[in-house]
């Protein structure tokens, strides 16, 4: 490792950056820098970055830390099945296999079965370290299964991580029992602060056996997850803010939203598109109303970065996803299945995955920042998207047509930015391209210059290149970064010789069809 650095450079480069971070006060969410508000806590930060009680929160939540997505796997139960408001994106199905989304399940588990599955799987997935509840209703609208769930694992499992997302309507009648249940993570789904925007959102709530509609429901719920917002930062509860960008209804009024999140203590703001595809049967799907464009998500995402740090790298899950982000194993661990198993939950071995981790992560920190040092002398003022297949450990790893997504890297003199992902069905299937596929897939990453790939077949790179996408397999399982970075060195010299020309790409579209679970044949939607 050393031969790689070159000591003196690199730790005054880091010197540099460690001077521009601005250390979180402790349990009161992110702290801003200068006049932009912009905080330094995000899910980019490193361990220099945080202090370290926070650091041990989120170095191995895979939602909490962006590095930490490439190696830690999380798994939510579906306990909770229970609602107490009524959205108009949301259309929850409990015996759906191959749809994915929040509110989609195969089945629904008793505290006692989850908790058995959660020893299950992390017998199995020794990468697995956070257990979510996240539906497929409310948690807590259903109390008593979600912290009958967590005292379960907690006893038998103390090195999970526990955590729950809420749409927030009864959260402060629950921040002590979280606190108590040693829940140290909480999303809460906020998407207006003004009634007027949150009567388009809300139908209905329902709150202490009465219901509410209109700008009455939307006031009220917004009252409650704000009120539950601070509480939350006040007991030391790091807390991500979900917001679902819809066009035409709050996408403008989200920078508002995240100003109000912050200032109340939010650790992370995470702004997802709109899922509305009318076969999801929403209010929101039947009635047309579309989700944004790719280059319209990242623009407000751009646009609230100056105020808090984004989550980029949310993969909108269902509500009993297991496995990595961008992946789902559920499948494999069926009731059936778990009640036949013999499960031996060997907390050593998951410790020694984790150490190995580290040590992984060291090396691609120290890879990324002396392959940075080559962008000392650019000042060129270009920046360009590149796609990326990768199926995790943070590297170039993945060949294009058995890729079910790509990440999304922003290249600029300051390094590679990761901006999100992309969701496609499989190019190559039973060993043979599909047409189809591969348009999709163009148009998912049609606004990258370039995609990286492990391999690469003689089709789908003579289409690329018809669409302006430069197609790229000579980084083959390095480091994402390192890779990225080098790819943007040479194209700047590419640019300044004239070999390529300054060309804007266009926009992209998000996938709004049903995701394709892994062995589920292409099309075969739920």
């Amino acid at each position: 490792m050393e031969a790689l650095m070159e000591p003196g450079r690199v730790s005054e480069r880091f010197s540099k950056l460690k001077g521009l971070a601005i250390a979180v006060a402790p349990h009161k969410g992110c702290g801003s820098s200068g006049g932009s508000g912009k905080s330094s806590c995000g899910s980019s930060a490193g361990s220099g970055d945080l202090p370290p009680d926070v650091w041990e929160k989120v170095k191995n939540h895979p939602c909490y830390s962006e590095e930490a997505h490439h190696h830690y796997a999380r798994m939510h139960v579906a306990v909770a099945p229970a609602c107490n408001i009524q959205c108009n994106y949301c259309n929850r199905k409990y015996d759906c296999a191959n749809e994915s989304r929040p509110g989609v399940v195969s089945e629904r588990l008793t505290p006692e079965q989850a908790a058995r599955k959660v020893l299950a799987v992390a017998s199995e997935i020794p990468q697995m370290t956070v257990l979510g509840i996240a539906g497929p209703g409310d948690p807590l609208a259903n109390p008593d299964k979600t912290f009958g769930t967590f005292d379960r694992v907690f006893k038998a499992a103390p090195d999970i991580k526990l955590c729950l997302s809420t749409n927030g309507l009864a959260l402060p009648d629950h921040v002590a029992r979280i606190k108590d249940f040693k829940v140290d993570h909480v999303t809460i789904t906020i998407n207006m602060i003004d009634p007027e925007v949150g009567a388009r959102i809300y139908p209905w709530v329902f709150f202490r056996h009465k219901r509410y509609t209109g700008k009455d429901a939307a006031k009220l719920l917004s009252e409650r997850q704000l009120e539950g917002l601070e509480m939350l930062t006040q007991a030391g509860i790091l807390c991500k803010v979900n917001s679902v960008m819809i066009p035409g209804i709050n996408d403008d009024h989200l920078v508002e939203v995240n100003k109000a999140v912050k200032s109340r203590g939010a650790f992370l703001h995470n702004i997802m598109p709109l899922i509305s595809a009318p076969e999801h049967g929403t209010v929101f799907g039947l009635s047309g109303q579309r989700g944004p464009t790719a280059q319209e998500l990242k623009a407000l995402q751009d646009k609230c970065e100056g105020e808090m740090n984004m989550m980029r790298h949310c993969r909108q899950c269902r509500a009993d996803a297991v496995g990595l982000l961008g992946e789902d194993r559920g499948a494999e661990f069926t009731t059936e299945r778990i009640e036949s198993m013999e499960v031996q939950y060997d907390a050593g071995k998951r410790q020694a995955y984790r150490d190995s981790v580290e040590v992984e992560r060291s090396a691609r920190r120290a890879a990324r920042e002396q392959e940075l040092l080559t962008l000392a002398g650019e000042n060129s003022n270009r920046k360009i998207l590149l796609a990326v297949a990768t199926k995790g450990g943070g590297k170039v790893n993945e060949h294009f047509g058995h890729a079910k997504e790509f990440q999304i890297y922003e290249m600029s003199t300051a390094g590679a930015k990761f901006v999100g992902h992309r969701r496609v069905d499989l190019y190559c299937q039973g060993g043979y391209g599909e047409e189809d596929a591969l348009a999709g897939v163009i148009r998912a990453i049609n606004d990258c210059v370039a995609v990286l790939v492990a391999k690469i077949g003689a089709c789908p790179k003579e289409e690329l290149r018809k669409a302006g996408i430069e197609p790229i397999d000579q980084y083959a399982y390095g480091y994402i970064e390192t890779s990225a970075i080098s790819y943007y060195r040479g194209y700047l010299e590419r640019l300044k010789s004239g070999a390529v020309a300054d060309v804007e790409r266009g926009d992209a579209v998000i996938r709004q069809g049903a995701f394709v679970e892994v062995g589920a044949p292409a099309g075969q939607a739920a």
